[in-house]
């Protein structure tokens, strides 16, 4: 028997969607009011393009990421010093005061200065320093800006590829291609704005929070794709369900989202009204894009691609085709670039495997970019979460510990000064001595290049401001042209 009163009938839910005026309405609009870009405001289509802060001098970012930690004194940075002190003690001075992820190695004895065991030799105009490891990337070597005094915070894989990618070692912060797609949305109207590819032994420590939205509506995370088979899962229509039928059942659910949208502004609606039309249109756009046979022979040699062949070569090549989609943001995860030492972990055959692996192709998408004049519009970052000691650690064989205060990234496209060389490190590839590079810094200035103020690209959650590079960041005006 329902109440004779009608106001009994109504629920706190009912009272708070009907009511127009009163403390229930001002305390729901300003909770909604927490979710508004600062930029812009949040658009119907969460990834249309949206204006940046200023003109833009590139469009659209590929970030190589090297999970694991790339050890620079094996690569980029030469010292010759090191060869000469091999097997001395690190003067006590160095290591005052620092932390390591493996304090016991370096307790049992004064850690001691290794070598690097490869042979280095400059190239190109710009006379860079480039190691025997990477012969392909040698000969691009002027097409890129090295920076070898990249600092970060965080000594300890997984918080610091968070650190890297979200500018906080803890979880739940967005990712950097969630902050990019949320301020200026992304051209590509058939794919996402901010697609991920994974290659190696396994994925990145930390997982998906590297690529997610944190507390920024979730259209702006990243989408794994899969470079065999579907490129997502279940994206295929069921049997017996037609084009036809299908388009009729999301223009009823579209209708009824909207609906819901309009009363409550809650931007999770909109997303989910982007996501299921997204999804309808990748049926055909997404097999398309790792389709690389259609790719021709001479292309496929380039990068040493092969079709139906999961590799760092075959994302590469799918991360050229992104960009001429209209993609916003596209990083790559490549793994097992840990080197501590030890049985596959060695800074021998270990190391000569993975160097293999992305040597090429990344020398490949610089060279394929730019022929197809790409990449003036397009910024290719190369890095991973940390670098290397000069001292070895002593394991069943030699490697390098984890280390935070220098190690090496490169960027290449846009208006970053091709062949340039920034900064320098002491003797023994300890410390910066000129031109110290924070990834906070880093992380201003991808941003700058896409026309974004990193100041002010903000979200309000909990009560405060977020933005990438919290209350830090300077834009490396050295690295522009």
């Amino acid at each position: 028997m329902s109440p004779s009163n009608p106001l009994l009938a109504l629920t706190r839910r009912h009272f708070f969607g009907q009511c127009a005026l009163g403390i229930g309405s001002m305390a729901l609009a300003s909770l909604l009011s927490e979710g508004q870009a600062s930029a812009a405001p949040a658009p119907a289509t969460p990834m249309m393009p949206r204006p940046p802060h200023f003109p833009p001098r590139v469009k659209h970012v590929i970030y190589l990421f090297m999970a694991g930690a790339p050890s620079q004194l094996e690569l980029y940075d030469y010292k010759p010093k090191l060869l000469a002190q091999h097997g001395k003690p690190i003067p006590p001075d160095f290591i005052k005061g620092k932390r390591f992820a493996f304090m016991d190695s370096f307790a049992k004895e004064p850690p001691k200065l290794l070598a690097s065991k490869r042979k280095f030799a400059q190239h190109g105009k710009s006379g860079a320093w480039v190691s025997e490891c990477l012969p392909h990337t040698a000969s691009i070597i002027d097409d890129l800006a090295l920076v070898r005094t990249v600092q970060t915070n965080v000594f300890n894989h997984a918080p610091a590829k968070l650190f890297v990618n979200t500018g906080s070692p803890q979880f739940g912060r967005p990712s950097m291609g969630a902050w990019v797609t949320y301020g200026i949305g992304s051209e590509g109207r058939n794919l996402p704005g901010f697609v991920v590819l994974q290659s190696g032994p396994r994925g990145p420590r930390g997982g998906a929070p590297n690529w997610g939205a944190g507390f920024l509506p979730t259209a702006y995370q990243g989408v794994p794709f899969r470079t065999v088979g579907e490129p997502i899962l279940n994206l295929s229509s069921p049997r017996g369900i037609t084009p036809q039928r299908q388009r009729e059942m999301l223009d009823v659910l579209k209708e009824l989202n909207e609906q819901r949208l309009a009363d409550t502004g809650d931007n999770e609606i909109a997303t989910r009204i982007a996501s299921y039309e997204m999804a309808y249109r990748m049926q055909t756009s997404a097999p398309e894009l790792i389709d690389i046979a259609k790719e021709d022979r001479k292309t496929l040699e380039l990068y040493g691609a092969q079709p139906g062949k999961p590799s760092f070569a075959n994302n590469c090549l799918l991360a050229r085709r992104l960009v001429e989609r209209g993609v916003r943001f596209i990083q790559l995860y490549h793994t097992d670039w840990d080197h501590h030492g030890g049985n596959g972990a060695d800074l021998g055959k270990a190391l000569d495997r993975v160097c293999q692996e992305i040597d090429q192709p990344c020398a490949a998408l610089i060279k394929d970019l730019k022929r197809r004049d790409l990449l003036k519009d397009t910024l290719v970052v190369w890095g991973g979460e940390f670098g290397r000691t000069p001292m070895g650690e002593i394991r069943d064989t030699v490697g390098r510990n984890h280390h935070i205060d220098a190690f090496t990234m490169w960027m290449a496209g846009g208006c970053i000064k091709a062949g340039h060389h920034l900064g320098v490190t002491d003797e023994f590839g300890f410390a910066p001595v000129e031109d110290p590079v924070h990834i906070h810094d880093m992380q201003a200035t991808i941003l700058h290049l896409l026309g974004l103020d990193h100041t002010k690209l903000t979200h309000r959650f909990q009560g405060r401001d977020y933005r990438l590079t919290d209350i830090h960041g300077n834009v490396i005006k050295k690295l522009l042209a």
